[in-house]
Order: C-alpha cells, then sequence, then structure tokens
C-alpha cells in the first residue's frame, strides 16, 4: 500500500472513528487522545515534498565505535523521524558521510522533493559544495554515494551549522554507539 494511501486512510478513519464504542473497551484513554494517536500516525505516511534534515555522525576513537543521527523535520519544525545508528569501526568523517546517506535515503523514502540539510561537518558541507576535493580514500566512495542520491531530489542545500544547534542528530548517533556497547 503506498504511503499516501495510508495516510489517508488513517486519517479518514481517525476522523470518522466511534469514539464511544472504542472508549468502553479502553475507559482509562482519553477520546482525544485516542483521534491524536490516529492522527500522529497517519501523518508519519503523509508525503513530504520540503523537508529539514539534521545529520551527525561520531566516533569514538579516530577509527573507532561510530554511530550516525538524524532528524528529520517538517518545514513548520515538526519532527518526522528520528533515529540513529551503530555503524561499526570507522572514522569520524565516514560517520558524518554515513550519517548523510541514512538521511537522505530516509527522505527519498518519504517523497521529499526539497530538502535543506544542516550539517556540524565542516569538512563534508564544503566537500559537497563542491568548495573542497575529496583526497581521502575512505570518503571518496561515501562522497560518491551521497552526491549521486541528492542528484534525484529536485532541490538541495546543505548548510553548516554549529555543534550546539545539531544536539538532537548528535545525541542520537552517541546513543546509538552507547546501545551497541551494551550489547557487547
Amino acid at each position: 500500500m503506498k504511503d499516501d494511501l495510508k495516510y489517508r486512510f488513517l486519517k479518514g478513519l481517525a476522523e470518522t472513528l466511534d469514539i464511544t464504542r472504542t472508549m468502553k473497551d479502553f475507559p482509562e484513554a482519553k477520546s482525544q487522545d485516542i483521534r491524536s494517536l490516529f492522527l500522529e500516525f497517519a501523518d508519519t505516511f503523509k508525503n513530504r515534498k520540503s523537508v529539514n534534515i539534521y545529520a551527525d555522525g561520531a566516533s569514538r576513537g579516530n577509527p573507532g565505535n561510530a554511530g550516525a543521527g538524524i532528524l528529520i523535520t517538517a518545514e513548520d519544525g515538526k519532527v518526522i523521524k528520528k533515529t540513529g545508528k551503530f555503524l561499526g569501526k570507522t572514522t569520524n568523517n565516514e560517520a558524518e558521510y554515513q550519517a548523510l546517506i541514512i538521511a537522505l535515503e530516509e527522505a527519498k523514502a518519504m517523497g521529499a522533493t526539497d530538502i535543506k540539510i544542516f550539517a556540524d561537518s565542516e569538512l563534508m558541507v564544503r566537500q559537497i559544495k563542491g568548495e573542497y576535493k575529496v583526497k581521502s580514500a575512505g570518503l571518496r566512495p561515501l562522497y560518491s554515494k551521497a552526491m549521486s542520491i541528492l542528484m534525484g531530489f529536485k532541490r538541495y542545500d546543505i548548510i553548516h551549522i554549529e555543534r550546539d544547534k545539531n544536539k538532537e542528530a548528535d545525541r542520537l548517533a552517541n546513543e546509538a554507539i552507547d546501545s551497541a556497547n551494551l550489547l557487547k
């Protein structure tokens, strides 16, 4: 089932739900909470044309255990997706690119056509913009993959931001590393 159809179906279901009957089965729940839950779930399938992406990679040691953190928001700032992923052992710059690639794939899957990327890796941002050459052999394939995905968007912009403006993506990246360390 296509995401747009899922969105329309769930939104319609939330709007026509027989709250009275549902409340009998779940007396502890408020009717507005149930409706809001369905609308929030439906919203995850809504086709978003323009999104903002916050991406960050982290590596403890260089190379070391690494994680990627991404936050994707609608233009109004509403969080659409946030996730962290453990990347294994890699360098910090490679983790930055992997976080970007994961975020781009997520944005593409949700139907975004226009994206704004915010990242605190000045190296990666300048390489994507063509201001710096990609000299590292480890970064070249990641750069190529990121550029290939970027070419599939109608419009994109990548903006360097300070670390303190990328705290959530950083937290998600570090949380991914911590979670993997707990499994050992």
